[in-house]
């Protein structure tokens, strides 16, 4: 497991909570949101401009900063399919969706997100931050990553979430550790009996297929405020 390190600070090694002092719904500067839901969270929200299905994110070409949620079916641990499915669907068959997301965080600097166990990370290179919390080097380009719960941020599910950060100048020090969220299973099914267990008690009931891919508005205020505070002449 890879040990968390000192993240960049610009503030002399302080850290900050974005959400606790209030910030995030209005970043430094102009963000653009890629691979967001049409009509959700990111919409009407000043200085956003949101990418949704009406839209290909993977043609954005600057010049702001990005928070970038690429489609995670095809690297989660049901990449291939239901049981059912037949042929297999291929891993990381999205259609090039994560690549461009992850060039755009590298160009114009900003985050993207992915959930807890992304395949994408080993495919991509990326070192894959440990469950208890805290910013360690995700490449030697730069890049920072965490593991953090949603479910600290409004979620109603734990929601395990892996982020990747490039060009930030002050990453944020966020709530690490297990979220007291009480719905204990989402999309991150560890195995084919915990998914079957799930099924059997009417865990996967209590959340919609929606539910459970939505942004919750403090998480989207935290990942915009992280993607405001990038350096531009740094990302670029």
């Amino acid at each position: 497991m890879t040990a968390p390190l000192s993240p960049p600070s610009g503030g002399g090694g302080r850290e900050r909570d974005p959400v606790a002092r209030g910030l995030g719904s209005r970043s430094a500067f102009p963000v653009a949101a890629l691979f967001v839901q049409p009509g959700g969270v990111y919409v009407d929200i000043d200085g956003v401009d949101p990418w949704d299905e009406e839209r290909d994110a993977r043609r954005y070409e600057g010049p702001h900063p990005v928070v970038a949620h690429p489609p995670c079916a095809r690297w989660g641990r049901y990449w291939g399919g239901s049981p059912t499915t037949w042929p297999r669907l291929r891993i990381g068959n999205d259609g090039g969706c994560f690549a461009a997301a992850l060039h755009a965080v590298r160009i114009w600097g900003g985050v993207l997100e992915h959930p807890e166990g992304s395949h994408a990370w080993r495919w991509f290179g990326l070192n894959v931050p440990p469950k208890s919390g805290g910013w360690v080097v995700a490449d030697w380009l730069g890049g920072w990553t965490c593991c953090v719960e949603q479910g600290f941020y409004g979620h109603r599910a734990r929601k395990a979430t892996w982020l990747y950060a490039f060009g930030v100048d002050d990453l944020p020090s966020l709530r690490w550790g297990k979220s007291p969220a009480k719905v204990r299973l989402d999309d991150g099914f560890h195995s084919a009996e915990e998914r079957r267990k799930a099924v059997r008690t009417g865990i996967t009931q209590q959340l919609s297929k929606r539910e459970r891919a939505a942004t919750p508005e403090p998480f989207r205020d935290l990942l915009i405020s992280i993607a405001g505070s990038v350096n531009q002449r740094e990302a670029a």
